[in-house]
């Protein structure tokens, strides 16, 4: 089985017009099996943390170490970090930047991604740092609602691409089991 197979149990409760005999409205029950999401909430931020903490540690090493301008520092840093994204992906399922945040990278078997899928992924993640502009709207106190725009980056080409997931360490274990089991294959109503 593999990750985008697994299918998650969701159970719907609908309301209908009709009461039973103590004026308590009577609900419809819905069992759905929707897409498993292995993701996270934030991951975008998080990911773009951990690519600038892989990439400190190169401009580090070509300025100082090596005494190269800023600029250049930063160029080279580039595809380094791209060599050394793909290999360490490949080996331990994650980069520095990444085992701060308690990231790691696994293909839709669960195991971290080969060579050549790492390396595609790793290149593609150039593409990734397109802004994403948003509304939003905030509640406060003292000002009532206030709207605005923001500005996300989309961090999803690559792994759509390359079929990986970035997931954090804690969710290994239960996606694992999920790979192990048996999943139904369509939805169905439960009760009337």
């Amino acid at each position: 089985m593999k990750i985008s197979e697994i299918k998650e149990r969701k159970i719907i409760h609908r309301p209908t017009l009709n009461f039973d005999e103590y004026g308590k409205r009577i609900y419809h029950t819905y069992e759905y099996y929707l897409p498993y999401n292995p993701g996270f909430k934030g991951n975008e931020t998080q990911r773009l943390l951990a690519k600038w903490i892989d990439m400190v540690v190169f401009i580090f090493i070509f300025h100082f170490m090596f005494n190269r301008m800023l600029i250049l520092s930063i160029l080279f840093s580039i595809p380094c970090v791209i060599i050394s994204g793909a290999v360490t992906e490949f080996y331990f399922g994650t980069t520095l930047g990444k085992k701060i945040f308690k990231m790691k990278v696994i293909d839709d078997e669960g195991n971290y991604p080969k060579l050549s899928k790492s390396f595609l992924r790793n290149g593609l993640c150039l593409s990734n740092f397109k802004p994403v502009f948003s509304e939003y709207s905030r509640k406060t106190v003292a000002m009532g609602s206030r709207s605005g725009i923001q500005m996300n980056f989309s961090m999803h080409l690559n792994n759509t691409i390359c079929r990986t997931y970035v997931v954090k360490e804690s969710k290994l274990n239960e996606i694992k089991s999920l790979l192990d089991t048996e999943q139904p294959l369509n939805n169905r109503r439960l009760i009337d």
